[in-house]
C-alpha cells in the first residue's frame, strides 16, 4: 500500500526551500523551517529529495545557476551588454531592505561552508566562477569591438567583478542605503567604461 500521493512541484518547493535557505543559511534552517516553508511534510520532503535537506539545498543553489543561463540568454540577445552587466549590479543598490540583509546566497553559502562542508563549498564556488566567465568573454568581445576603453586583461575585470559582487554583498549590509549603494557601485563600476 502507498501513502499519500505526492501533490507538489518539485521546482515550487525547491523555491520555496531557498528562500528560507537564503534568509537562514543552510545549519540554521531546520526540517521544521521546509516543512513549514513548502507546506510538504518531513516525510514528502524525503520522498522528493532522497537526499534531505543537504539535497533540497544543491537544488536551490542550482536554481542560481539557472538564473545564470538566463542571464547569459540576455547579454547574448542585448545590443549593449556591458550596460546589462552594470544595470544588474546597480539594481541591489535598489532592492529592499530585507535583500540588502539576505545579501547572496552564493556567496553566503561560501562563507558559511568554508571548512564544514567542501562538497556544498565547491558548488557555490562553481557558480561564481562560471559567472566570472561569463563577465570575462562579454567583457573581452566588446573591447574586441572598441565598446570598452579599459586595457585591463577581461580575465582580470571578469574577477573584479565577482570580487565587486562578493563586496557589495557585505557593503549592503553595513549601508543598506540606496544612495550610499549607488554612489559605490556607479564608482567602482568606472573600471569598464
Amino acid at each position: 500500500m502507498r501513502g499519500r500521493p505526492n501533490t507538489f512541484n518539485d521546482k515550487e518547493i525547491i523555491l520555496k526551500a531557498q528562500e528560507i535557505f537564503w534568509r537562514k543559511g543552510y545549519n540554521a534552517t531546520s526540517l521544521s523551517d521546509l516543512s513549514k516553508a513548502t507546506g510538504a511534510g518531513a516525510g514528502s520532503l524525503y520522498n522528493t529529495f532522497k537526499g534531505g535537506k543537504k539535497e533540497l539545498f544543491k537544488k536551490s543553489l542550482q536554481q542560481r545557476k539557472e538564473d545564470l543561463n538566463n542571464f547569459k540568454i540576455k547579454l547574448a540577445n542585448s545590443d549593449n551588454p556591458i550596460k546589462l552587466i552594470k544595470d544588474f549590479f546597480l539594481s541591489v543598490a535598489i532592492a529592499s531592505e530585507e535583500s540588502h540583509f539576505k545579501g547572496c546566497i552564493v556567496a553566503n553559502t561560501i562563507v558559511e561552508m568554508s571548512f564544514i562542508d567542501k562538497e556544498l563549498e565547491n558548488d557555490a564556488i562553481e557558480i561564481l566562477k562560471e559567472t566570472e566567465k561569463l563577465y570575462t568573454s562579454t567583457i573581452l568581445l566588446e573591447q574586441q569591438k572598441g565598446n570598452i576603453k579599459s586595457t585591463i586583461p577581461a580575465d582580470n575585470l571578469g574577477k573584479f567583478l565577482i570580487t565587486l559582487w562578493c563586496g557589495i554583498n557585505s557593503l549592503r549590509r553595513i549601508y543598506p542605503d540606496k544612495v550610499i549603494l549607488k554612489q559605490q557601485i556607479e564608482l567602482q563600476l568606472q573600471i569598464i567604461n
